[in-house]
């Protein structure tokens, strides 16, 4: 990393405020719901358009950033992120609700995908996977604390937690306007002179290779499946299992402090080790394994277990499925990390979509057909492993 220490050290604290944010709203939801008298479907609907806004703008800001420079889209973001959330913050009606989570789901896109891209930037491919673990851990570290912190902030007011929310964001804009640089003297001369060669155009015509198509499905799925297990997971274990909040609470707080030392202390010394692929082909073999276990245990022990070995998995797949992705291509970052942001959003809304419908007909379906999605996802890696792009790794 060198000289970009500095740079990289300043993302990695720019995103970990943002994903505070984010996490600050999470237990105020209830409230807002109970307060205005919504019905649990605008709220969803609410939800989904905070995902849906992320699907539609994430490849074109990705195309920007690789036109204008990340810091300029990153830093318009933070900015655009305090506007929705003092716009929540005010709201009084289910419209203004909504314009606000779809300007939040247009900022999350500026700003998460961008970020990538700036962190593949100001690395070599040696150092890449370190520091897109630590941007990973920043993301987590930031949704995990922000909750709880977000519960103490609404006992002065439900919506003080937007109010704070938004001065985060505005203070990370400052922070990384003022202190980050774009320097991407960092390029190693062979990566230099395979880019020449390339002559890559970067349009999305030029990155869909067949091997780049499967990381993307990955990433999809990845998403699909961590959101289709999370979504239902309180209510799945209620119902089955009779865990009560302080359980749920457990299990999610020992997820979080794993999560953490898996992305910052152990992603890079795991891939220096067996590579991505093989990381991503383990990760979906252990998950679809024990979200399966899951539907067949007989003791909380074992859905404790088995349900921490899922989260580690997709903890250190999504990073890894990213890390893959960044080296594929040298001047299409932007690009390539918006598509992945849009595909994570795609996930995002189908997964819970499908596990509800799914659990309304009987209880154990939707693990089941997130088990099998992860068992023909792992099955996949294989095909994949066989394309030069891997096997250079």
């Amino acid at each position: 990393m060198g000289k970009n220490k500095k740079s990289i050290y300043i993302l990695v604290f720019s995103n970990f405020l943002i994903c505070l944010g984010i996490g600050l709203v999470i237990p105020v939801t209830p409230f807002i719901k109970n307060e205005y008298h919504f019905t649990t479907s605008q709220m969803g609907v609410m939800t989904s358009l905070f995902a849906f806004a992320q699907f539609v703008a994430s490849p074109i800001v990705g195309k920007m950033s690789d036109k204008i420079g990340r810091k300029p889209v990153i830093v318009f973001g933070l900015f655009t992120y305090m506007i929705s959330e003092f716009i929540f913050a005010v709201a009084t009606t289910l419209p203004i609700f909504n314009i606000s989570r779809i300007i939040g789901g247009l900022s999350d896109a500026m700003v998460i995908p961008t970020s990538m891209a700036l962190g593949s930037d100001l690395t070599t491919l040696k150092d890449r996977a370190k520091v897109i673990g630590w941007l990973s851990a920043a993301f987590s570290g930031g949704l995990i604390l922000g909750p709880g912190l977000g519960g103490i902030l609404a006992g002065i007011s439900y919506k003080t937690p937007f109010w704070v929310a938004g001065v985060l964001s505005i203070t990370s804009a400052i922070f990384t306007q003022i202190f980050l640089k774009e320097n991407k003297e960092v390029i190693e001369l062979e990566e230099a002179e395979a880019e020449k060669k390339a002559a890559e155009k970067g349009t999305i015509r030029s990155i869909l290779t067949l091997p780049m198509v499967m990381l993307f499905g990955m990433i999809l799925v990845s998403s699909f499946g961590l959101q289709g297990f999370e979504s239902i997971y309180s209510i799945y274990v209620n119902q089955v299992f009779n865990f009560g909040l302080s359980t749920i609470a457990l299990v999610l707080t020992l997820n979080g402090i794993i999560s953490l030392i898996l992305q910052v202390a152990a992603f890079n010394w795991i891939i220096s080790k067996i590579g991505e692929m093989r990381l991503i082909s383990i990760a979906f073999l252990l998950s679809a394994i024990c979200v399966f276990w899951i539907t067949q245990a007989h003791s909380h022990i074992e859905v404790i277990v088995a349900t921490l070995v899922i989260f580690s998995s997709f903890d250190l797949l999504r990073p890894a499925i990213t890390t893959l992705l960044t080296k594929s291509s040298r001047s299409n970052q932007g690009l390539i990390n918006g598509m992945n942001m849009s595909l994570t959003s795609v996930g995002n809304v189908i997964g819970p979509l499908m596990s509800g419908a799914l659990m309304d007909w009987n209880t154990h379906y939707p693990y089941l057909v997130v088990t099998v999605i992860l068992a023909l996802s792992y099955l996949l890696t294989f095909i994949v492993r066989k394309h030069p792009l891997v096997q250079a790794e």
